[in-house]
């Protein structure tokens, strides 16, 4: 879940508070200052002046600047602070290479840098990745989200593969945005446009399959979303002046992911990170032959466009989690790491967030007990709406036992059944036409399961990140059965939405009790959650996590 701050920023020049080791960098990161560039349609690329600009052209070192103070940032890189991780990249005018704020090559002269918020950004503008210190590892903050929130949803479509089967113009329309304003904001919120967000993503996602897996080339290609291997070639060619292959250090032959395209790979996030409670959070809510928790591992049965696949994730060293993908189609592995990086909540900043709930002494105790919680995402939005569905006003406990009849009523059993695994969850179309009443639930709320597939039926994109929180909210309301509850949790784990709010929840209520042990309503509580906002997402799950 992006948190909610600007992209466009200026490092506080002071000295760190408290932040011994620090001197003459930056405040502590929540109290960076952020605020938005003076922008001006006259100012922008020319490209942008036309309906549909080629993003092929580069503009090198004429991008719309992010306003990142020069003399900050050039202080950070030479500590090599690894708060800035993610956050900036440095790029160098006399190699034409962008690196991470840690890299351990030796800090360049001041007047030969450049400055750039995103490694988009950095590309599009004719600069390569770097080698040494790898710039694909770097964690995935998105902290200027919340600056706009046609960006941060047009983001979260293009992760998903948005621009992989479909193009700048389809993805602006499912935004209600025109093509030209969609790629204004990304201008100015990103530097780049979307089509070289989306380029850069494949490029980098190649470069850590190379370093990382012993993939043949040609599999490399494929599974990273390039859409053939000569396009692989030409751009890496066009990067690095080398093939793909000589980037490979690691001695020994190729191994092919085989029929069951299996890839292991690492997934970077900003420390801390509280795995205990994503894991016991997962664990609780585990769906018998879809889910299982054994030991640190996570298990689960994935299916993307009726084909099936199965895949774990795991704590590892680096501030990484480890996560083993098994799915045929190597060309779904870009979406698969998207999801799971919203389940994992890795795009988070913890830091920020800790700082800015700790100012509620309600909160401070519970912030400072679990400093990197994170709130858990959903793998699919159908799948996590018949949970929020089952559960209403019943234990998670009872929720779980009945998404297992259903899934054993009318889940798909997987070709090739793996451990605890045994079946997908069952689709729309499925559950739209079932007898849902036979799984020992009320017909209410078994109506509300068949409204909700049918809604999903009707409109595929129901669940996809195309609205304002409000909107969305309304959306999900429309549907028979759904409440304000249901409605926000969806918004919640489904859309990361980091301002959604469950306030009718009971288990926030008694989170919240006073002294005399007397519960706030939903009214009360959602006023009081005002002062935690953009943040009260994760202000809800520290409360779930003091129960």
């Amino acid at each position: 879940m992006g948190v909610s701050i600007c992209s466009s920023w200026k490092v506080c020049k002071g000295k760190a508070n408290g932040s011994a080791g620090y001197p003459g960098t930056m405040a502590l990161l929540p109290s960076l200052v952020w605020r938005f560039s003076d922008m001006a349609i006259g100012n922008l690329a020319p490209a942008d002046h036309v309906r549909k600009p080629l993003d092929r052209d580069r503009y090198r070192l004429q991008h719309v600047a992010m306003d990142l103070d020069h003399d900050a940032c050039y202080r950070a890189i030479s500590l090599r602070d690894a708060r800035f991780d993610g956050r900036l990249f440095t790029a160098v005018k006399t190699t034409g290479i962008y690196c991470r704020p840690i890299c351990p090559a030796r800090t360049p002269r001041s007047e030969n840098i450049i400055f750039f918020g995103t490694a988009a950004a950095a590309q599009e503008a004719g600069f390569r990745p770097c080698l040494r210190c790898r710039p694909e590892t770097a964690p995935d903050l998105g902290a200027w989200r919340g600056t706009s929130n046609s960006v941060s949803r047009a983001l979260a479509l293009i992760e998903l593969g948005a621009l992989d089967s479909g193009d700048v113009e389809a993805l602006a329309g499912r935004l209600g945005l025109g093509e030209r304003q969609l790629r204004r904001l990304f201008r100015q919120h990103l530097g780049a446009s979307p089509i070289a967000v989306a380029q850069t993503r494949r490029v980098l996602l190649a470069k850590q399959l190379i370093h990382e897996t012993r993939l043949p080339m040609a599999e490399i290609a494929f599974a990273s979303g390039f859409g053939s291997i000569r396009r692989f070639n030409e751009t890496f060619l066009a990067l690095f002046g080398r093939p793909p292959g000589d980037l490979r250090r690691r001695a020994g032959p190729d191994i092919s992911a085989g029929s069951q395209g299996e890839v292991s790979l690492r997934l970077r996030y900003q420390p801390p990170y509280d795995w205990p409670a994503m894991l016991a959070f997962l664990s609780a809510r585990a769906i018998a032959g879809i889910e299982h928790v054994e030991g640190q591992t996570y298990w689960r049965s994935i299916a993307l466009d009726g084909v099936q696949g199965v895949l774990s994730v795991s704590p590892a060293d680096g501030n990484a989690l480890a996560a083993t993908i098994r799915f045929p189609r190597l060309s779904a592995l870009p979406a698969i790491i998207a999801r799971l990086r919203r389940v994992f909540d890795l795009a988070a900043d913890p830091r920020a967030i800790t700082a800015h709930l700790a100012e509620d002494p309600a909160l401070a105790p519970l912030v400072s007990a679990r400093p990197g919680l994170r709130v858990p995402g959903a793998w699919d939005g159908f799948e996590l709406a018949m949970r929020a569905v089952l559960g209403q006003q019943i234990t998670v406990a009872a929720a779980i036992r009945l998404a297992g009849r259903l899934v054993q009523a009318h889940g798909m059993p997987l070709a090739e059944p793996t451990g605890h695994l045994t079946h997908v969850f069952p689709t729309p179309d499925v559950l739209a036409v079932a007898d849902l009443r036979t799984l020992g639930m009320p017909a209410s709320r078994a109506a509300t399961l068949s409204a909700v597939a049918a809604a999903v039926v009707a409109d595929p994109d129901l669940f996809g990140a195309t609205r304002e929180l409000d909107e969305a909210v309304d959306r999900l309301r429309a549907i028979k059965g759904v409440g304000q509850w249901t409605a926000h949790y969806i918004a919640l784990r489904q859309l990361r939405e980091p301002d959604a709010f469950p306030a009718a929840d009971i288990g926030l209520m008694r989170a919240m009790a006073d002294q005399d042990g007397r519960r706030p309503a939903a009214n009360e509580l959602m006023a009081r959650a005002e002062r935690w906002r953009p943040w009260r997402a994760y202000a809800a799950q520290h409360l779930w996590a003091s129960e």
